[in-house]
C-alpha cells in the first residue's frame, strides 16, 4: 500500500489533529431541524425521531431508594426474569395491587 512503511507511522496522517475541535462550533437546534427538513425533502421519507419517545403524564415514575429484605429481593427477581420483565417492575406491580 502506498504511504505505509513497515514498522513506521502511517504517512498518510502528516499533520497533527489534536486540537482542531476547539475551533468547532456546536450545531443548534434550528440547524439540526433545517438539515432534518433537507435530508427528508431529499429522501422523500421521514426520518425517525431519535431517542425514546415521552411518557404519558401519569405514567411517569418518581426515583426512590428502599431497603428490602433480601429474600423479597431474590423473589423479584425470579420472578422478574420468569415474566421476562425487570425486578423494579415487579415490586412495582406488586405495590400498585396492593395501594388500589
Amino acid at each position: 500500500m502506498r504511504g505505509l512503511q513497515v514498522g513506521k507511522k502511517d504517512v498518510f496522517m502528516k499533520k497533527s489533529t489534536k486540537g482542531i475541535s476547539k475551533n468547532w462550533r456546536k450545531v443548534t437546534p434550528s440547524e439540526t431541524a433545517i438539515f432534518r427538513e433537507m435530508i427528508e425533502k431529499k429522501l422523500g421519507v421521514k426520518r425517525p425521531k431519535r431517542g425514546r419517545p415521552p411518557k404519558a403524564v401519569g405514567a411517569k415514575m418518581t426515583p426512590i431508594s428502599i431497603r428490602v429484605h433480601p429474600k423479597v429481593l431474590s423473589w423479584a427477581k425470579k420472578e422478574a426474569k420468569r415474566r421476562g420483565v425487570g425486578y423494579q417492575t415487579v415490586i412495582n406491580d406488586v405495590l400498585l395491587k396492593a395501594a388500589a
